[in-house]
């Protein structure tokens, strides 16, 4: 049994505004846009799809105070649409970003209600996963991280480093998922996190106590009677559990 990597959760103070933001980023189209969610997904897709983990924005009135554990890193062809994506990104309202990286090939940009990303230039290995190249998430020790997400998920590992591991869906379609080494404390909420979905005619319970046997725990953040899950990795990373689909 596993389950899927189906989206990426934002949390913002307007989620309309951000979302419109992040769908003009990604040339994808908002498919609902109510107060408690805002839905972007890409033209084609039927969602669930393992050719896109898609979007959605929540409401978080949370303060922005230190750098996110988990981040969107955008794909590129070419150097100059690199740098065409970054003036038009900058044009809808991101702003330059210094995290620390110093001279880097990439380019560090936040969104309008300050979340890092990256543009990244051109890497072939990026060639065919849509305009988000991966998700990224700064971690202590990337190598527990992805075995347990290895585990969890439906997706493989491709790539091994001392302080970076990488995974994809097995299918060979849509961004990775990245785990990055970094000392940098986990305080508060993550305003971004990961949701998963079981597979047609799973059973939710049994799923979950397999994520809790693989190192997760189930977490109260104040979520109320709600059908999915809301549960943390083993370094207390949030991610939700929906239900099967």
């Amino acid at each position: 049994m596993a389950t899927r990597l189906v989206q990426a959760v934002i949390k913002a103070r307007d989620n309309s505004a951000l979302g419109r933001f992040w769908a003009e980023a990604l040339g994808w189209k908002v498919t609902g846009d109510k107060p408690e969610e805002t839905n972007l997904e890409p033209e084609g897709v039927t969602y669930p799809d393992p050719s896109a983990v898609v979007v959605d924005l929540i409401p978080g009135a949370q303060p922005k105070t230190v750098k996110n554990r988990v981040h969107i890193d955008l794909a590129t062809t070419s150097a100059t649409h690199q740098a065409e994506l970054v003036a038009r990104l900058q044009e809808l309202g991101a702003t330059p970003a210094d995290i620390g990286q110093g001279d880097m090939p990439w380019t560090v940009l936040a969104d309008p209600e300050g979340n890092e990303f990256c543009v990244l230039e051109p890497r072939a290995i990026y060639s065919d996963t849509g305009p988000i190249a991966a998700i990224v998430v700064d971690c202590v020790d990337p190598h527990a991280m992805a075995r347990f997400w290895n585990e969890a998920l439906d997706w493989t590992l491709h790539e091994e480093t001392d302080d970076f591991v990488s995974l994809r869906s097995a299918k060979g379609v849509g961004p990775y998922l990245e785990f990055l080494r970094s000392s940098d404390p986990k305080t508060g909420l993550d305003r971004i996190h990961l949701d998963l979905r079981p597979y047609p005619g799973d059973d939710h319970a049994a799923e979950v106590a397999r994520l809790e046997a693989l190192g997760a725990t189930k977490l109260d953040i104040g979520q109320g009677d709600v059908a999915w899950q809301v549960m943390a990795d083993p370094e207390g990373n949030e991610f939700c559990l929906l239900t099967p689909l």
